[in-house]
């Protein structure tokens, strides 16, 4: 059996599942893209080939595997995108959560089936008709959860809102001993440096007490400055809105003091090794161009505690 148990993001990771590149199906049709990034750059002809998508997976893997992490990934299925393994489940306490996603995405939940299949049943919950909820808008965090979403007056307008109101209240039900924090996300289906398409594209808490943030991916400032203030003004990494479109909020905690990031966030990483963090930078530009960096596509089943 796979053992489970996440109540952060930072802790010693143990094992994790990390998506594929694998016959991801090539370039979408424009009607077919999901995100305004992709769409952007499917417009413009840089959409990334998979060739590329895979050394870039394969490096995040060994430096996993680098640390000691068992890393799992999912079923190849046929023309299917499986980069971004967060957002198809997610593990919150010893509980594995199986969310509705949006149809254009459902069939990537095949892919850990045979995952789900090793995982106590007691400890698999299925989320409702109607509530709605993807990976990188729900975050653990010690006593906390914090979620992103959109109410439904931006959830049925926009193509990009993921986590619904009703997500939201299912799981306040079922971790009723959470501090529980639910934040509406600005949305664009037109503009990637307008959308903040999950919270993990706007906020990422790292270390033991400090957090990656961008002002401009909420909806509503006091949810900003509610976040400022828990964690303390001279503890968040305050990033601007092109480093959100490149998705520098996106990195991967391996521990509390090691992180994967993308080898290009010049600023971030310095950032990043002057608070004291081991910087495992890795290629990772062509998959940003989805709109999703390396919190998008892993999934972590465990961490140490």
């Amino acid at each position: 059996m796979i053992k489970i148990l996440i109540k952060d993001e930072t802790a010693p990771l143990r094992s994790v599942v990390l998506g594929t590149g694998e016959s991801f199906g090539g370039v979408p049709d424009i009607q077919e893209a999901y995100d305004p990034k992709s769409r952007e750059h499917i417009l413009d002809g840089t959409f990334p080939v998979e060739e590329d998508i895979i050394k870039e997976m394969e490096a995040v893997a060994s430096t996993l595997r680098k640390h000691g992490v068992e890393v799992y990934r999912p079923k190849v299925l046929p023309d299917t995108n499986q980069v971004f393994a967060r957002d198809i489940g997610f593990v919150i306490g010893n509980k594995f959560i199986v969310p509705n996603i949006i149809d254009d995405r459902a069939n990537e939940k095949e892919g850990i089936k045979d995952l789900l299949e090793q995982i106590d049943p007691k400890q698999v919950l299925m989320m409702p008709k109607g509530a709605y909820a993807e990976g990188g808008d729900v975050m653990p965090w010690k006593e906390k959860l914090y979620i992103g979403y959109s109410e439904d007056e931006d959830y049925n307008k926009y193509q990009v809102s993921r986590t619904n109101r009703a997500g939201v209240e299912f799981l306040r039900d079922q971790f009723p001993n959470c501090e529980f924090y639910a934040f509406e996300l600005k949305k664009s289906d037109t503009d990637p440096k307008e959308n903040a398409l999950h919270l993990d594209c706007c906020f990422q808490p790292i270390g033991h007490d400090q957090c990656i943030i961008y002002k401009g991916g909420f909806k509503n400032e006091k949810d900003y400055e509610l976040l400022v203030s828990q964690f303390g003004k001279e503890n968040c990494i305050e990033i601007t809105k092109d480093e959100m479109y490149n998705m520098n909020s996106n990195v991967f905690s391996i521990s509390p003091k090691v992180i994967i990031s993308e080898q290009g966030f010049t600023r971030l990483n310095e950032e990043l090794e002057r608070r004291g963090f081991t910087v495992e930078r890795v290629p990772y530009v062509e998959t940003a161009k989805m709109e999703g960096l390396l919190r998008c596509s892993t999934l972590p089943l465990e961490r140490a505690y």
